[in-house]
């Protein structure tokens, strides 16, 4: 009934003011047009899912033409945009509108009962500045959705599917724009995204929330708020709509007053009106992914592999001091000295040379005692073979790290990999080199001596 009445107002407000709206829609045609290609991709992903390159290109074109049709943001906060900027904000807008309304869509009667609430508030705010054109092009909005909720409310037996929402954040995202554009107040475009607080808040975390759990950020999950009020409260799927329905209108209420009272008043509104709703999705634990000590482990990651990190710095100096040894003793004082760095306890390298002869190179911290600590539990013991690229098999190389004095990090094992890589090309190129002459340590070991070729440390004095 109350969308019969409002469409009814609707035919009355079009005996007086019908050929102001038709003129709207004809000179800007392009309106239409991106309706119908954001409609459209909508609908084919219903059936036959597309990839976000294509979803995103079509919004992006869709969004071009309402800008190219006049319909940009051109002031932010006082300042006028360049139009290489204004186009930027004007198509970030859009998609933002649309991709929220898509993500809200998750529970029966969700996404069109907050976009009703928006639109209500819209209208108001429209009414209050007199722009009597997109009053209407809302009220028939809120009309349009009151009728559809009756039947997608739960238990829901007609659903919008990814056709109704991308139009549906389309038309809420245009007609801001256009009141906007009209009143040149800043409040027709706070209003929309404040009434819209809680899908605004899960589209700008949900790509973060998924890349900081290794998932795609375009990727579909059931890690949304809404999602979380059924997971965490227990809440039924109408409990659950309701909840967001009382929030939204909560919103809707404080982003009017905060338009509407002084503006020193208005600023403390929108922080409160912010800082509950932060601590309302913390409490149900959506931010469980970006605590202190995630965050801090994430950036350590970073730091470490650009190299930012001071750790990280000395590692590639050490391992380019490897790399440019000229010498077969010149690379295991630096093998020994990055290996100590590292901190390990013992290294030992039985290297196979070209000639088919071995050589025992050795290196221990110092009060470590290599034959009675080397089968003690707490020891971690690793054996790298090192064959080079052509695939000559040029020894082994043993490490050994106590973890009671320093424990293993996420970065123990790719540093021990790329200390293997770094020695066999470093071998490969002194074998090319050396062709009739080599430096031989005083423990050189004879090739018939079948002993070196445990695979086992021999100053270690282990037998299998």
């Amino acid at each position: 009934m109350a969308s019969f009445a409002i469409t009814i107002g609707f035919a009355v407000f079009m005996q007086f003011h019908g050929n102001n709206l038709v003129r709207l829609f004809l000179q800007h045609w392009g309106l239409l047009l991106g309706g119908f290609l954001v409609f459209g991709v909508g609908l084919f992903d219903d059936y036959s899912r597309l990839s976000h390159r294509i979803k995103f290109g079509i919004q992006i074109i869709a969004a071009s033409l309402v800008y190219s049709e006049g319909f940009g943001i051109n002031h932010v906060m006082g300042y006028d945009l360049i139009p290489v900027v204004s186009y930027g904000v004007t198509v970030f807008w859009i998609l933002l509108f649309i991709n929220a309304v898509n993500l809200l869509d998750g529970l029966d009667g969700l996404s069109a009962g907050v976009c009703l609430f928006c639109s209500l508030t819209m209208s108001i705010l429209s009414i209050s500045n007199g722009d009597l054109i997109t009053s209407y092009l809302f009220v028939t909005l809120s009309g349009s959705l009151i009728g559809f909720l009756f039947y997608n409310f739960n238990p829901a037996s007609v659903f919008m599917g990814d056709g109704g929402s991308y139009f549906l954040g389309y038309t809420i995202a245009v007609i801001s724009l256009y009141s906007s554009v009209k009143t040149q107040a800043g409040a027709a475009m706070l209003i929309p995204i404040v009434a819209m607080g809680v899908p605004m808040f899960d589209t700008f975390l949900s790509p973060v929330r998924r890349f900081l759990t290794g998932r795609g950020p375009f990727k579909p999950d059931s890690g949304h708020i809404h999602h979380m009020l059924v997971r965490r409260l227990g809440l039924n799927v109408r409990k659950t709509v309701l909840l967001i329905y009382l929030i939204t209108s909560c919103l809707c209420i404080g982003s009017l007053v905060a338009v509407h009272i002084k503006d020193e008043f208005s600023g403390i509104v929108l922080a409160i009106l912010g800082a509950s709703l932060f601590l309302f999705v913390q409490k149900l634990g959506y931010l469980d992914n970006f605590g202190n000590k995630r965050i801090a482990s994430w950036f350590r990651d970073i730091g470490y592999v650009t190299g930012v990190s001071q750790k990280r710095r000395c590692f590639l100096c050490m391992q380019l001091n490897v790399s440019n040894s000229k010498t077969i003793n010149e690379l295991w004082s630096n093998i020994s000295a990055l290996v100590e760095a590292m901190g390990f306890e013992h290294a030992e390298m039985n290297q196979k040379c070209t000639d088919g002869s071995r050589i025992v190179h050795s290196w221990s911290k110092e009060n470590f005692d290599v034959h009675g600590s080397l089968c003690n539990q707490h020891l971690m013991k690793v054996e790298l073979p090192l064959v080079d690229e052509s695939g000559f098999d040029h020894g082994i190389i043993w490490l050994v790290k106590d973890t009671r004095k320093e424990a293993i990090s996420q970065f123990t094992f790719l540093k021990i990999e790329q200390l293997r890589r770094t020695i066999e090309s470093s071998l490969q190129c002194l074998a090319g080199k050396r062709k009739e002459k080599s430096i031989v340590p005083a423990d050189r070991v004879p090739a018939g001596n079948k002993h070196v070729c445990s695979p086992w440390p021999k100053s270690a004095g282990l037998n299998r």
